[in-house]
């Protein structure tokens, strides 16, 4: 019997902490994705609505869940999510300028060695893996950039996903964002 009522103790304490909801750490979460990748998609659709959908790319979803849903992860952090998806996107456009036409070489190259160098850099950013991926299989539009992939949409997506994050991440007390705090009182310092 006893082992019974610690099973059920164990049970409970498992279940509560693994569903414990905080509505305002989701609400937070919303408001910043839904600001972040809102202000691409306008972007695109009031600047670029004649061309392909090639500002708002689909690794800038992932990067969202990162740094708006787990902006404590270490993989969240503006190091990761600026440098990942540069040094990704180089290596994707990279690639594809030297073997264009053999996909599965080139797909999964691509990935492979955007992890190597993230992992050597210190930016691992799950995202950037996407991204090098999107220089390869993208659009025809997208692929006719080139290195110019790297600035627009990649370099200048990134910058107002972070922008949108700095601001949404520290406008509670019980959310911060970056990480670090000596880099958060910095950056936040030179936005005010």
């Amino acid at each position: 019997m006893s082992k019974i009522k610690r099973t059920i103790r164990i049970s409970k304490y498992v279940i509560y902490k693994e569903t414990f909801i905080n509505y305002k750490e989701y609400f937070w979460s919303f408001i910043g994705s839904f600001v972040g990748i809102g202000s691409i998609g306008l972007i695109q659709t009031f600047f670029f609505n004649q061309i392909e959908n090639i500002f708002l790319i689909g690794s800038f979803g992932a990067s969202s869940v990162l740094i708006y849903g787990a902006i404590q992860s270490p993989l969240a952090q503006p190091r990761n999510l600026i440098g990942g998806h540069i040094i990704s996107a180089c290596i994707g456009v990279t690639i594809y300028k030297l073997l264009p036409e053999i996909i599965w070489i080139t797909a999964p190259l691509a990935v492979s060695l955007s992890i190597i160098a993230m992992q050597f850099t210190k930016t691992l950013h799950p995202p950037g893996g996407a991204t090098a991926l999107i220089a390869i299989i993208g659009t025809e539009k997208i692929k006719a950039l080139g290195y110019l992939y790297v600035l627009f949409p990649v370099l200048s997506g990134s910058l107002i996903l972070l922008i949108v994050a700095l601001f949404f991440n520290n406008i509670t007390s019980f959310r911060n964002y970056p990480k670090d705090k000596f880099l958060r009182t910095r950056i936040l310092k030179r936005l005010k």
